[in-house]
């Protein structure tokens, strides 16, 4: 009885049109952002390992896994390359960080997601002219072109004979973030933000436009969608995205940029993550990030517990994988955020059958 819409009134256009129209959603999302937000200011409830491990990781991949289901979830353009994206955000920070004097770190991010877009829509190209499994091993190929750069061009990681480099400090406006706390409720702060603007992006027309590229591209174009200018934007917005989140993976988590840090496995995580938590939806990337980041401690503190042979320990959490991708494609596609919806749907309907 907790969940229902009797009494809401809605009198304007703005207030039928808003995010959340539900007044129990907008209280539960102030809710989920209070208790974020206490988890860094009070540390008795997460201490400083839960937060550079887990939740620092969990917000970052959240929003990479946002930048691949706006490609591929909302605007159906499949993509493997999606570390190699990151990697160009993380490397174009450092350098504009490094190049420029007295650079702002964040104008750093924002610059390094935009060399990203550049590369993405260069590398978005033959989705005009290819779809499907094809553009899938096209953008695979943007894996390994983008690593190759680094690893042979000595400009980009400062002539540093290893390829490993040590990312800068993130100072901003004299203060520094070197602690857990200060780089979570900084990566927090870019991720809230930027989830707040690709859900409005998705309601307008732009991402209007990509769903109906994506539901019949042939039927877009005949009612008035331009198809390449539609593709290339999804692909210039998902890389920005994938690059910041790269830029924040290495200077608010890892501490380092290097090459190896954004192989093939990261995409394909960061892929696992859109099929088990949604695509194309806002919410599965961050439940689909969350359920990667967390199986793992959970299925290490069940091997430790079960006292498994360490070749079945090592091997649990692949086999784990497999088996729920082969689930979520087989029993709910749409993933962990249709079963979400589910749910709230019976509340607003209980104790009713339909």
């Amino acid at each position: 009885m907790f969940y229902r819409e009797a009494g809401q009134f809605k009198t304007s256009y703005q207030a039928d049109n808003q995010i959340f129209p539900i007044r129990q959603d907008r209280i539960a999302l102030a809710a989920l952002l209070v208790v974020a937000l206490a988890l860094a200011l009070a540390p008795v409830l997460a201490s400083p390992y839960a937060l550079s491990a887990i939740l620092i990781p969990f917000l970052i991949f959240s929003l990479a896994a946002l930048g691949l289901n706006i490609l591929t979830g909302y605007a159906g353009q499949l993509s493997l390359g999606t570390a190699a994206f990151m990697a160009v955000g993380a490397f174009g920070a450092y350098n504009f960080v490094l190049r420029v004097p007295g650079m702002p770190i964040l104008l750093a991010f924002v610059l390094g997601g935009l060399s990203a877009a550049l590369v993405g829509i260069a590398f978005g190209l033959p989705s005009l002219r290819i779809r499907g499994f094809y553009l899938a091993a096209s953008t695979l190929a943007t894996q390994f072109f983008v690593l190759w750069c680094l690893t042979k061009i000595p400009f980009l990681t400062n002539n540093s004979s290893s390829g490993v480099i040590t990312a800068q400090k993130i100072t901003i406006l004299g203060y520094e973030f070197d602690t857990p706390a200060s780089k979570y409720l900084l990566v927090l702060g870019v991720v809230a933000v930027m989830a707040l603007l690709a859900k409005n992006m998705i309601r307008s027309n732009v991402g209007r436009s990509w769903m109906a590229v994506r539901d019949m591209d042939v039927a877009a174009e005949v009612i008035g969608f331009r198809l390449m200018r539609t593709k290339l934007l999804a692909f210039a917005v998902s890389s920005f995205y994938c690059g910041v989140a790269g830029a924040l993976y290495a200077f608010a988590y890892l501490g380092t940029v290097e090459p190896e840090a954004y192989n093939l496995d990261l995409s394909f995580r960061i892929l696992f993550m859109v099929i088990i938590g949604g695509v194309g939806s806002v919410l599965g990337s961050f439940l689909g990030a969350a359920f990667i980041v967390l199986l793992p401690v959970f299925l290490n503190v069940l091997a430790h517990g079960l006292a498994l042979p360490t070749n079945v320990a090592s091997n649990l959490e692949l086999m784990v994988f497999g088996a729920l991708i082969v689930f979520f494609l087989i029993v709910e596609p749409h993933g962990l955020a249709r079963l979400w919806q589910i749910g709230k749907e019976k509340l607003r309907l209980w104790p009713f059958p339909h």
